[in-house]
């Protein structure tokens, strides 16, 4: 294989540019109005994620005195920390800059974005009682320049950073920094970032909540005589990595808690900031932060914490929104009968949110109910807010059935929501297993246990997606429904693995991390090679959200050599190089982001014109085939096997939304001159077609 200097890319680099094609669809002018807003908010979300946990883990490698060289695929920490920056600048730029486009495209619809200046006669006395009432009293205000120690300042929160440059007669006792007080408004959490204002004729009026706060600034330093006073917006971001607390004494629960609350004083990784604020405010902020040249300083725009985009009014628009799709049904799988009775008789699959997340709820519901049910067994990674999934476990123990939830307590931002949940479960019942020691469990599984003639059934499903009915109407995930025996035992021997961790189990069908899906894989990619050797038809499909192990890089390589065919489809970060001479020739590589989110992990191999086909919980990176536990499934049924292929097809014959992986790393548009696809659109049609017929 020939080695260059492009091999891999790296993952923090390329995760970069994967937040960019979501940049890219709050440009694109084919996507609605409002649902470009969306996905800026989209941006700047993911962006405040990737500094709490990505950046932070690289800062952490710099300040060990190490060069992280040999995970990091070749780079050193301390450049790559400098090349974030620089690449974080420009997007912030460029999201900047879309903002302003989207809101003259806006104000074209009637839709005005207005600041403090802007307010008319008319709606000041609206603006003034909205503040006195919503938010005035829940407001945070701190004055600096006396305290002792600078306040903790909240993760991701936002603030305005207040200078008032004071009148000779208000200067007590030669106190305060020259004639300049400072000050601090936490901006609150609990009201919307964006106030609807009384509609005039046809026009509709929104001020974001900061500047509603500035145009109040003088309503909330009253009691302070100044000649000018000016507010700018600044946003930390915290190491959100989980220090666990190794007191023997303390239960998992209490050490995952503590933890999540080390995060509120964790040290800062970024600093955002108004590159309009004053030089000598900036530099009295960064002087009381400690804020270091590890960190990452970024000037900004006006506004900061734009991830609340994602919750833009829809101003009872629809033409500036994508239209709702209705879930269909999955054909021969009726809601009105029992779904028991249908899955005996041949597997199922389910394609969210294509199809509805409801067959999920309909089955545990069943499963609850039936008297015939001895156990339920269940993995919980993330819930939703207000769970069916869990109250259907709840009401299955309230019939007396064995209920068992492994539940993730370190599922990342999601581990105070699982602690409640998993209080609220145990406290009705529930059979709690908290994990494995060094692992954390990201398989979705579940078995049901049924008497059925004396003897025990069994039915479940595998899903490469959370059981979160929420997240079920925007993740494109599939979830097999089986009564296949084998199969089902052998979900059985990975809830066994839970409780008894130092017994490894051996399996003929399922693939399971950590101790066998990289070799399987290997073994599967092996067989495709000898086959192109001996000349076979040799192909490899896999659509994944993300690809960072160097190991299967690697192997893949060797594939592309041997001159195995190659498609991939990766969403989210690719480590592997595509199409270069002598090292990835064979290899082709897209990403497809669009209205949903893609999340389906599905890995299918030529096997001599008998395609093997597995759909997953795990993607191939690390941490997935290494420190988690996750199940790969076999897909027997051939109908399903031909539908996941259908449906890989119509994804890769994407020339609307899909972006080509290349040396160049450009996030290029696919371009060709075939019939438009936009697979996520063709894909539902597939399904409505399928009903049809």
């Amino acid at each position: 294989m020939i080695k260059t200097k492009n091999q891999y890319v790296n993952r923090e680099i390329s995760w970069l540019w994967f937040n960019e094609r979501v940049l890219q669809e709050s440009a694109d002018k084919n996507v609605p109005l409002i649902e470009r807003l969306r996905f800026l908010g989209i941006f700047s979300n993911n962006l405040d994620e990737f500094f709490k946990v990505r950046y932070a883990t690289v800062k952490r490698i710099v300040e060990a005195g190490k060069t992280g060289k040999s995970v990091l695929g070749g780079e050193k920490a301390k450049d790559i920390l400098a090349e974030i920056t620089q690449i974080v600048i420009k997007q912030q730029s460029e999201s900047v800059r879309v903002l302003r486009t989207i809101e003259k495209e806006l104000e074209a619809q009637n839709i005005f974005i207005i600041d403090e200046t802007e307010i008319a006669p008319s709606q000041e006395e609206f603006l003034k009682k909205y503040f006195l009432e919503n938010v005035s009293p829940v407001l945070m205000t701190i004055i600096l320049n006396d305290l002792t120690e600078f306040p903790v300042l909240k993760d991701t929160a936002a603030y305005l950073a207040v200078k008032m440059v004071m009148t000779n007669g208000d200067i007590e006792n030669g106190k305060g920094t020259n004639n300049i007080r400072y000050a601090l408004i936490e901006i609150p959490k609990g009201i919307g970032r964006f106030i609807e204002l009384p509609k005039e004729g046809d026009k509709n009026y929104i001020i974001i909540l900061d500047d509603l706060i500035r145009y109040c600034l003088r309503n909330i330093f009253n009691m302070f005589s100044y000649e000018s006073i000016s507010a700018h917006m600044i946003k930390i971001t915290r190491d959100a990595e989980l220090d666990m607390d190794n007191d023997l004494s303390k239960s998992f629960i209490e050490k995952i808690s503590s933890s999540v609350e080390h995060r509120k004083i964790s040290d800062p990784v970024r600093f955002v900031y108004d590159k309009n604020i004053a030089k000598d405010t900036l530099r009295f902020l960064k002087d009381k932060m400690d804020i270091e040249d590890t960190d990452s300083v970024i000037p900004g725009g006006r506004y900061h914490n734009r991830r609340d985009y994602m919750g833009f009014p829809s101003l009872g628009r629809q033409d500036l929104l994508y239209d709702r799709i209705k879930p269909l049904s999955i054909v021969g799988l009726s809601m009105e009968g029992s779904l028991f009775e249908r899955i005996a008789k041949k597997d199922y699959l389910q394609y969210t949110p294509y199809q509805t997340f409801s067959y999920v709820i309909r089955f545990l519901r069943e499963a609850a109910l039936d008297p015939k049910v001895r156990s339920i067994k269940i993995t919980v990674y993330r819930l939703a807010n207000d769970s069916q999934v869990a109250a259907c476990l709840v009401n299955a123990v309230k019939n007396g059935k064995h209920v068992t939830v492994q539940i993730e307590l370190q599922a990342r931002f999601d581990e105070q929501a699982n602690i409640e949940y998993a209080e609220q479960l145990q406290a009705e019942g529930v059979k709690l297993i908290f994990g494995v020691p060094g692992l954390k469990v990201h398989s979705k599984i579940c078995v049901i246990e049924r008497e059925e003639h004396d003897q025990i059934k069994r039915y479940g499903f595998v899903s490469t997606g959370n059981f979160n009915e929420s997240t079920a109407r925007i993740y494109t995930d599939y979830t097999l429904f089986t009564a296949h025996d084998e199969i089902l035992k052998e979900l059985n021997k990975v809830f066994d693995f839970f409780e008894t961790t130092y017994k490894i189990n051996k399996y003929k069908h399922l693939i399971v991390s950590p101790h066998y899906t990289k070799s399987v894989f290997k073994n599967l990619i092996d067989r495709e090679i000898e086959n192109a050797k001996r000349g076979k038809e040799a192909y490899i499909k896999i659509k994944m959200n993300s690809f960072t192990s160097y190991k299967m890089v690697d192997k893949l390589y060797e594939a592309s050599n041997a001159g195995v065919k190659i498609q991939l489809i990766i969403r989210g970060i690719c480590c592997l190089v595509p199409g270069v001479e002598g090292m990835s020739e064979n290899i082709e590589a897209i990403s497809v982001v669009d209205k949903f989110l893609e999340h389906p992990r599905v890995f299918i191999f030529a096997n001599e014109g008998n395609p093997k086909i597995y759909i997953s919980s795990a993607d191939w990176m690390t941490r997935n085939l290494d420190y988690r536990v996750e199940v790969g499934c076999p897909i027997y049924d051939k109908d399903i096997k031909q539908e996941l292929i259908d449906t890989f097809e119509i994804s890769w014959n994407d020339n609307v939304k899909a972006r080509v992986f290349s040396e160049k790393q450009d996030n290029a548009y696919r371009k060709n001159n075939k019939e438009k696809v936009r697979s996520q659109f063709a894909t539902y049609d597939y399904y409505l077609k399928k009903q049809k017929a």
